[in-house]
């Protein structure tokens, strides 16, 4: 595997990554050439795509970005009020009524608590695209990854492959479940317009733009308060780079951040996989999985 930042220990493969690694693998084996556009390392198309820089240290965990997100994708009323601070007693992660969530945090070395919000980081390269055995998922020019329910049948490798933990499954939805998550605000930035969330933050704390102009952005902000930030734009790089970037005044994996993650996609690290194992130990799991999943699918509604 391809060296890890902020501590973590190269060459080390965790469970997690391990099941993620072959998610992507089964994947690609299914859909073949057509993932090879995923995996060329350094993205460089759509050199216009957009993306959001959060400046952590500006965040003051009101959560009118929550607000302004279930607003927008018309989500159901939160279970814990948006002005109710009781929610910072435990870490959340998005959910089927909750695309993005905010989460506090009390690090030793910072002298005030920390938010970090959290959704779809809509990588460069997306594990799940290429996970995905029936392309349900599109990484669009604008720098937004798509989700499409109407091929989706179930089978959640993008959940599992997602290096971020991100992607959430419907359950409520009986007859016809499916993944959810953040979707960049694809219907606004597609007509000129910016995310829900970065239009509501009060504090400035979200920024959105081109990403090339979000990264000198944030590197001018670093070299301008060397004592206020840590070195590091978290998302430039990681898996491809992602179009959310982050700058903090506190390591990132303070703020659980994964900090074990690679620099290059995860389709480009299962090439040598894809070509050492046979098709078959990868294409037939993969195709009853499809074929289970499908007809459970189709007996739920009868």
């Amino acid at each position: 595997m391809e060296k890890a930042r902020d501590g973590g220990k190269k060459g080390t493969v965790s469970r997690r990554q391990l099941l993620q690694g072959l998610a992507v693998a089964g994947g690609a084996a299914i859909i073949g050439t057509s993932t090879e556009v995923f995996a060329d390392g350094k993205f460089s198309g759509w050199p216009d795509r957009r993306g959001m820089l959060t400046d952590l240290t500006e965040c003051v965990g009101c959560r009118s970005c929550e607000k302004a997100c279930n607003e927008a994708n018309r989500l159901p009323g939160p279970e814990v009020p948006f002005d109710e601070k009781s929610v910072f007693e435990r870490k959340r992660r998005p959910t089927a009524s909750a695309y993005t969530v905010v989460n506090r945090y009390e690090p030793k070395s910072s002298d005030k608590p920390l938010y970090r919000k959290v959704q779809c980081n809509h990588c460069n390269e997306p594990s799940c695209a290429a996970a995905c055995p029936v392309k349900a998922y599109t990484k669009t020019p604008e720098g937004s990854v798509l989700y499409n329910a109407d091929v989706c049948f179930g089978c959640r490798y993008c959940m599992v492959a997602c290096p971020f933990y991100v992607p959430a499954y419907d359950y409520d939805s009986a007859l016809e479940p499916k993944i959810v998550k953040c979707t960049l605000c694809y219907g606004r930035i597609s007509k000129g317009g910016i995310p829900a969330c970065a239009e509501a933050c009060p504090a400035g704390a979200v920024t959105f733009g081109k990403r090339s102009d979000l990264i000198k952005l944030a590197r001018n902000k670093i070299r301008k308060n060397p004592d206020k930030y840590i070195d590091r734009i978290y998302g430039e790089y990681e898996v491809g780079g992602t179009s959310w970037l982050y700058i903090s005044s506190v390591p990132f994996d303070q703020l659980d951040y994964p900090n074990n993650i690679p620099e290059k996609p995860l389709v480009e690290q299962t090439k040598g996989f894809l070509s050492a194992v046979p098709m078959v130990l990868t294409i037939w799991p993969a195709l009853l999985t499809m074929c289970y999943a499908a007809t459970r699918n189709k007996e739920g509604k009868e």
